[in-house]
């Protein structure tokens, strides 16, 4: 049994897909097929159903995957001990990103890590489903680390580091009737349109669990998938939106209002796999998120 064909086998029990697994790994498909095939043979087990649309795991699949694991895990300690006595660092780290994060310069936080370990290959990615897809690929180990923005306790598998947060506003049309007022209550909201992030992302998480506790319905007709571009939405007329100070410091043909009676704080969390321990290189960019936002682990 070599390391090589129990980081296919994992690749693939986590992608359920044998091309992206060879994606993952910039490989072709047909070694991926060829090393899991032999991992079999010496096992004396099929560890995956390729029968169904999406590869699944056996049985005996099942059992292999969190032993083969810790065995690549195991392999990463011992590689990372000696990079560290060579003098540097080295591997891919796979960071979770989210696609408006204004509350950090993740530009020049990863300037500053690669300049400290530049044999490190950094790899960030965005989620389609924002906060919630970053951590289902972190629970399902494709992803390292991710910064992510969740109300509420941390999902299973998953911790979270509070690094800063930010209250979420509403806006509105110059015009509207809410316009000339300083503060709005939450009940006074409902069946007004809004604009908003889909289900899945941090801040649309914030407002319906803030509008539910209040027991106000809400009503979402236009869902964008950057926040950034909500202001202007708000301005020309097609809704009112709940969004982050941060984004409204030169804000203009709209109103601000704080909204009472509600907890709309946004959190911005450094989500950590709870299931596994980290590697060298992602423990150096935990520790400089740390220094950075000046928190405890």
């Amino acid at each position: 049994m070599e390391l090589r064909q129990l980081e296919y086998f994992v690749a693939v029990a986590e992608e359920q897909h044998f091309s992206r697994a060879a994606a993952r790994l910039h490989v072709v498909q047909s070694a991926v097929s060829a090393a899991i095939k032999t991992l079999e043979r010496e096992l004396g087990a099929q560890l995956l159903d390729r029968n169904a649309k999406r590869v699944l795991l056996t049985d005996a699949g099942a059992a292999l995957l969190p032993r083969a694991r810790i065995a690549l895990d195991a392999a990463r300690d011992a590689r990372d001990a000696v990079d560290e006595v060579r003098g540097g660092l080295r591997g891919t780290l796979r960071l979770g990103v989210l696609t408006s994060i204004r509350l950090l310069d993740l530009p020049a936080l990863l300037g500053e890590y690669h300049r400290r370990h530049p044999g490190v290959l950094l790899r960030t990615s965005a989620a389609p489903s924002g906060s919630a897809g970053l951590v289902a690929a972190l629970t399902e180990h494709r992803l390292d680390l991710a910064f992510v923005a969740l109300p509420g306790p941390p999902p299973p598998g998953v911790r979270l580091i509070d690094l800063a947060r930010a209250q979420l506003d509403l806006v509105v049309p110059a015009d509207h009737p809410l316009a000339g007022r300083g503060t709005v209550p939450i009940s006074e909201l409902e069946g007004l349109d809004f604009i908003d992030s889909p289900v899945g992302f941090g801040n649309r998480g914030v407002a319906d669990r803030a509008f539910a506790a209040a027991g106000v319905r809400r009503r979402v007709t236009i869902e964008i998938s950057d926040i950034g571009t909500g202001v202007a939405y708000a301005e020309h007329g097609l809704g009112i939106a709940l969004l982050p100070g941060f984004l409204l410091a030169e804000a203009t043909g709209v109103a601000v209002l704080s909204v009472t009676g509600a907890d709309l704080s946004w959190p911005l969390s450094l989500a950590i796999p709870a299931d596994r321990a980290v590697g060298a290189a992602t423990r150096a960019l935990i520790d400089l998120v740390l220094a950075v936002f000046q928190v405890r682990g």
